[in-house]
């Protein structure tokens, strides 16, 4: 099968599309023939190894991932195909299904072909979506999810998203809405009005405007573009008392089926649209990477395996 292979960390060119062997599902596994993937923030974070590696941090990437290259050369988080074969022992799924996933650090993705433990994060995939509009979601839309709940969203409250234009931000301006909570989204002049359209109450060009000194206080500030970029920003006085403040930096948030169920519940009644911005092929994959990098792109960049 065909893959794209990380020889070693650094720049998009490291990535290589090779061929390499075909996997075989273990007795609790599925095989999936991959239909489309996406490159997210973390894909390309990873394949830079972007943390100084005499860090802490960088050390313990460096013990998960591995310290010169990663040891699942082939990476890629999220997923949409179809079932090919099963094992003997899965039980949740068949032959035939479609389906996406959210396969966080196993990675795997950018291949025409996974085996998963049924166990992973796997759902039916949204039967009003095409395989690369599925692919949009698991990322951005879980991750979201994750930190809207832990946040304790509710109706009526007063929350401000900060990146409303990326994978995480599109995703959480529609969950916060589907809440019932009113919605404020920080981005750039040129995404102004298609965050409006997902449904933000108001938008705030961060080019033109200092958020934090327009004199409104929010319930919940979700900031979707990590503590690196917004470091500089003092959100703690506009929070009212009581308000809580969460970063996409905040941990590594354990995802469960069951929220990915939910979000395919949420796309079949259309509560929730998949936003990509471009759309690659697997040979194209590093200058899919090149361009996330540039920190611009709206939504999601997917690839298409076929």
């Amino acid at each position: 099968m065909k893959a794209v292979v990380c020889t070693a960390y650094g720049p998009p060119e490291v990535l290589q599309l090779r061929e390499v062997k075909k996997p075989l599902p273990k007795t609790n596994e599925v095989l999936i023939r991959i239909h489309a993937t996406a490159v997210t923030a973390s894909d390309c974070i990873i394949r830079g190894f972007k943390l100084p590696r005499r860090s802490l941090m960088g050390f313990m990437m460096g013990l998960v991932l591995g310290f010169t290259k990663p040891r699942n050369p082939i990476l890629g988080m999220v997923l949409a195909g179809e079932i090919e074969t099963i094992g003997k022992s899965v039980t949740r799924f068949k032959p035939g299904d479609s389906v996406y996933a959210f396969n966080t650090m196993r990675f795997g993705a950018y291949a025409e072909y996974i085996c998963l433990p049924e166990t992973s994060v796997i759902a039916l995939k949204p039967a009003n979506l095409t395989y690369e509009e599925a692919a949009a979601i698991p990322y951005g839309g879980m991750l979201a999810l994750h930190f809207l709940k832990k946040g304790n969203i509710q109706t009526g409250q007063k929350v401000l998203i900060y990146g409303a234009s990326g994978a995480n931000g599109t995703a959480a301006v529609q969950l916060t809405k589907y809440y019932g909570a009113e919605v404020t989204g920080v981005c750039s002049t040129a995404n102004l009005e298609f965050v409006k359209a997902l449904g933000a109450d108001q938008v705030i060009d961060y080019t033109q405007e200092d958020v934090t000194n327009r004199g409104e206080l929010y319930d919940f500030i979700f900031d979707a573009v990590g503590k690196k970029k917004s470091a500089r920003l003092p959100f703690a006085q506009i929070l009212k008392p009581n308000g809580t403040y969460l970063s996409v930096d905040d941990g590594t948030p354990k995802l469960h089926s069951e929220d990915l169920n939910f979000l395919t519940r949420l796309a079949e009644a259309g509560q929730l649209k998949p936003v990509i911005d471009r759309c690659y092929s697997l040979a194209q994959m590093a200058e899919a990477h090149r361009y996330v990098d540039t920190g611009h792109k709206r939504g999601n960049v997917v690839v298409a395996i076929r």
